[in-house]
């Protein structure tokens, strides 16, 4: 039979361990339901979950001091959180300093509600030969200069947003490098968002990846505020499950103000709670199981890429490779790129083009490699097929015709 749909290598999920999970969530002890899971419950999250959360990521993010659940700030995803924060720390028409190529959908998420900007640390791909700078490696001197050009355009900058690991790129910034970042972000009195998400989806077992939490005294606790959900890491994107942690009391209240549009229901929290402190099925089970899938699935993905000549960053945490298609691109131009993302969705493959996560250079994409093998492989060969034989001789604006 001919496959009908999509192949969809676009959207950041991780799909490799539902047999997994779905035997761990059917086991008896996550069917509980308590008066108080039907009740309006504290908008920043049921105690039980939020002393959970504050256990958990006082162990995995090797906290040197227990983290306090008084400090944690739990709604129904990751998303939720940025809308929440950008209108708790900025006004309107207040901006956010962040490094691009970043996750697209953060435009949205801090500019929908609160009308709140987002202003670029552009990145880019080509580095000084001979130099040790890495592609797209982020540097204070860079954010200096964007903060520098923001203030040139009249915008008043409230806090600066860092994702690590990161997404699209993979990158995991060293604690030296974080600590240089939120350094600067002391001196010029802003916030820092980190976004934490694929903390524990860091597969290769030679890169560590060092969160926030484990410094041993942050620049600035007050205006540092540390994110993470079950989304990524747990393989959960359906759950809806994000938290927040902050020294920072105001904020934590002014977030409790807006829990009631972001609430996650109790049975849900029970679950999670559950989940969390079961760390013998996380340590023996899970983990381990899920990171050797991932590592197993990259390795694949990049190996089909080295056979295709497409150069990409080679890193070890998230779903997803960066990816250099330019060589398909009759000129290097975002009018170009898009045409070759069409080109993909005509022949039913998904991938997400370097616009949708404001990258500078025309022609990178993130490829997910997430998914079964037979799907992989299945995408590749559409792709392979309809694209290598004529990508020397078809521009990709007549490949509509073809």
């Amino acid at each position: 039979t001919i496959p009908v749909g999509i192949i969809n290598l676009g959207t950041s999920e991780n799909k490799l361990c539902f047999d997994l999970l779905q035997k761990r969530l059917m086991r008896p002890d996550m069917l509980q339901i308590e008066p108080a899971f039907l009740q309006y419950p504290d908008w920043k999250g049921h105690s039980f979950l939020r002393e959970e959360v504050a256990k958990f990521l006082s162990h995995y993010c090797r906290s040197p001091k227990p983290l306090k659940p008084k400090n944690v700030v739990v709604m129904n995803g990751c998303g939720s959180l940025f809308s929440a924060l950008a209108a708790t720390l900025c006004d309107p028409e207040d901006a956010i300093l962040i490094p691009s190529p970043f996750y697209g959908v953060i435009t949205e998420d801090v500019g929908l509600y609160s009308s709140v900007k987002l202003h670029h640390v552009p990145l880019y791909s080509q580095v000084p030969t001979g130099s040790d700078v890495r592609p797209f490696q982020l540097t204070v001197e860079k954010l200096e200069n964007s903060l520098k050009e923001a203030k040139k355009e009249g915008l008043n900058i409230k806090a600066l947003i860092l994702l690590n690991p990161h997404n699209p790129l993979g990158e995991v910034y060293s604690s030296e490098e974080m600590i240089s970042f939120l350094e600067f972000a002391k001196m010029h009195k802003l916030h820092v968002i980190v976004d934490e998400i694929y903390m524990l989806s860091v597969f290769n077992e030679t890169d560590t990846f060092h969160s926030v939490l484990s410094l041993d005294g942050l620049p600035d606790p007050q205006r540092t505020h540390i994110m993470w959900g079950v989304s990524k890491d747990f393989a959960m994107a359906g759950m809806r499950v994000g938290m927040v942690y902050s020294e920072n009391r105001d904020l934590v209240q002014a977030l409790d103000q807006l829990g009631c549009f972001h609430g996650v229901p109790g049975p849900t929290q029970y679950q999670m709670a559950q989940l969390l402190r079961d760390r013998d099925w996380l340590n023996s089970e899970f983990l381990p199981e899920n990171r050797r899938r991932l590592r197993e699935a990259h390795s694949f993905m990049t190996e089909e890429l080295k056979k295709l000549d497409i150069p990409f960053l080679h890193r070890s945490a998230g779903f997803f490779i960066w990816a250099d298609l330019s060589k398909y691109l009759s000129e290097k131009t975002f009018a170009e790129e898009l045409s070759l993302w069409r080109c993909f969705l005509k022949h039913k493959v998904l991938l997400s083009c370097g616009q949708a996560f404001s990258c500078v250079s025309p022609g990178w994409f993130r490829i997910i490699f997430t998914d079964q093998l037979h799907k992989l492989k299945l995408g590749l060969s559409i792709a392979h097929f309809h694209f290598s034989s004529c990508i020397l001789v078809v521009s990709p604006m007549e490949w509509d015709k073809m």
